[in-house]
C-alpha cells in the first residue's frame, strides 16, 4: 500500500507542488514572517494613501463610524477593540515590516512597482495561467487579494531577495541527493518518540526481545501524538530531506525487516526508536525530463535558505520594544555574523 501511494505521489507531485514551489508564499507565508502593508517605495513617505485619508476625516471631523438605533460607534472604540483583538499580531507584523524598510534604506534597497507586477508576471507564467487566474485562486485557496499578495508577499520577498543577493548555486551533489530524495527507495518504518532516556532504555529492552510487539508499544508509550494513534505509522523517510537528519541515518542503517535501531536523540528529552520494514520502490523515469524541474525546485529552496537568514541578520541586530506585550529584544552582539548589517552584506556578495 505504501508504496503504491509513493508510487503516485511521486507521479504527480509537479502538479501538486507547483501551486507554491516559488519562493513567494513559501517563503513568507509558510516561514511564518507575517507581513502587512507597507507603501510602494515609490510614494513619498508624507504623500497619504486614500486609507490615509478616510481614516483622518474620520478621526479629525469626530465622526462614527456606525450607528445602532442612533446610538453611533466611534472610531477610538473601534480601534480599541481591534487593539484588544488583534493588536499583538498585527504589531508583531508592523514591527517586522519597519525591519525591512530600514535595512533597505540602509542598503540603498528600492524594489518598484513594476518589479512587483513582473514578478508576478513571472510567477503566474509558470503555473500556465493568466495573472487574474493566478491571484483568483490564491484569494480562494488562501484568502489573499490581489492587494495584499502584492504588499504582503511579494514586496517583501523580493526586498529580502535583493538585500540578501539572488544569485544561488546548485551543485552536482544537490541534485544527486534531489534524485534519491524523489525517485529512489525511502526507508518504511515505525517510530516511537519517548520523553526521556530512562524510559527509552526500559521500552527499548522490550521492543528489542519483541519486535513484533513494537506496534501496541507505540500506541501505549509514545509521545508524539499523530503516529502513536498509528502504532507508530510514519511516512517513508527520504534519505536527505524531510526528517530529523539522525533518524534518517539510523532509518537508512537499518536493513532487514523487523530489526529494531538503537535510541536516538534528536533533542533535549526527546528520543526516538525505529522498526524497519522495508523500503519503497525506485520511481521510474527519465532523468532528462526531471532534470529541469528538480534544478529550480533546488533553486527556489536555496533561495527560500537565502531570505530566511536575510531576515534573521536583519531581526537579530534590530532592537525591538513591544509596549503592547512588555517585550523588548536587544541586538546580537557585534562580534555575532548575525549582526552584520545588510549593508555590509550587500557588499560582501
Amino acid at each position: 500500500m505504501q508504496d503504491a501511494s509513493h508510487k503516485t505521489a511521486e507521479s504527480s507531485r509537479t502538479k501538486r507542488g507547483n501551486i507554491f514551489i516559488s519562493g513567494t508564499l513559501i517563503t513568507i507565508l509558510a516561514a511564518g514572517i507575517g507581513f502587512q502593508f507597507w507603501r510602494s517605495q515609490n510614494v513619498k513617505a508624507d504623500q497619504p494613501t486614500a486609507a490615509d485619508a478616510g481614516r483622518a476625516t474620520v478621526s479629525a471631523l469626530g465622526k462614527p463610524v456606525g450607528r445602532v438605533n442612533g446610538q453611533s460607534i466611534s472610531y477610538e472604540e473601534l480601534a480599541r477593540e481591534c487593539i484588544e483583538r488583534h493588536g499583538s499580531e498585527v504589531l508583531k507584523n508592523v514591527i517586522n515590516r519597519l525591519m525591512i524598510q530600514q535595512a533597505c534604506s540602509e542598503a540603498g534597497v528600492n524594489v518598484s512597482d513594476a518589479e512587483v507586477e513582473q514578478e508576478i508576471v513571472q510567477i503566474s507564467k509558470k503555473f500556465g495561467l493568466p495573472v487574474n487566474q493566478w491571484e483568483t485562486m490564491l484569494h480562494a485557496e488562501r484568502g489573499l487579494t490581489p492587494l495584499q499578495y502584492r504588499r504582503d508577499v511579494i514586496w517583501p520577498m523580493l526586498a529580502l531577495k535583493k538585500l540578501a543577493g539572488e544569485e544561488v548555486s546548485i551543485t552536482r551533489e544537490m541534485l544527486q541527493e534531489a534524485y534519491a530524495d524523489n525517485y529512489g527507495p525511502r526507508a518504511k518504518v515505525r517510530m516511537m518518540v519517548l520523553s526521556n532516556t530512562r524510559h527509552a532504555q526500559e521500552i527499548w529492552d522490550k521492543v528489542k526481545a519483541a519486535p513484533d510487539e513494537f506496534e501496541d508499544y507505540a500506541r501505549d508509550y509514545s509521545v508524539e501524538p499523530n503516529s502513536k494513534a498509528l502504532g507508530g505509522t510514519v511516512p517513508p523517510i527520504r534519505r536527505f530531506s524531510g526528517a530529523h537528519a539522525e533518524i534518517r541515518k539510523a532509518a537508512f542503517r537499518l536493513k532487514t525487516p523487523g530489526e529494531i535501531s538503537g535510541i536516538i536523540q534528536v533533542a533535549q528529552d526527546q528520543y526516538v526508536i525505529l522498526k524497519f520494514e522495508g523500503t519503497t520502490e525506485p520511481v521510474a523515469h527519465d532523468p532528462k525530463d526531471v532534470q529541469g524541474t528538480l534544478h529550480e525546485e533546488l533553486r527556489e529552496r536555496e533561495v527560500q535558505v537565502m531570505v530566511g537568514n536575510m531576515f534573521k541578520k536583519i531581526e537579530n541586530g534590530a532592537r525591538i520594544d513591544n509596549y503592547l506585550t512588555g517585550e523588548t529584544k536587544s541586538p546580537v552582539e557585534q562580534t555575532s555574523a548575525a549582526s552584520v548589517s545588510a549593508k555590509d552584506v550587500i557588499q560582501q556578495r
